[in-house]
């Protein structure tokens, strides 16, 4: 599975504007987020559709993307894992 290019980072517009108005992070690279210094959270594309890697305590744990409904629930994912709303 490789890192998500530019035409699937197209594809998640508006939650890549969501994930960017939280202060608690910082983009380092298109789609990919780091908290503090730590690498946080970044998107993959596959055959089988979109999917982000999100830091979960010490472990990354993938999640799919591909529609709107499915970015909603990793956005409150996000939010959890930085403990904020």
């Amino acid at each position: 599975m490789k890192h998500a290019g530019g035409a699937t980072l197209a594809r998640l517009g508006p939650l890549l504007e969501d994930l960017r108005k939280c202060e608690l992070l910082r983009e380092k690279n298109p789609g990919i987020f780091y908290r503090k210094a730590v690498a946080f959270l970044h998107f993959h594309e596959d055959p089988a559709g979109i999917f982000a890697d999100l830091k979960m305590g010490t472990n990354y744990q993938r999640f799919r993307v591909s529609s709107r409904a499915e970015q909603r629930k990793f956005l409150t994912l996000v939010h959890r894992a930085l403990d904020t709303r």
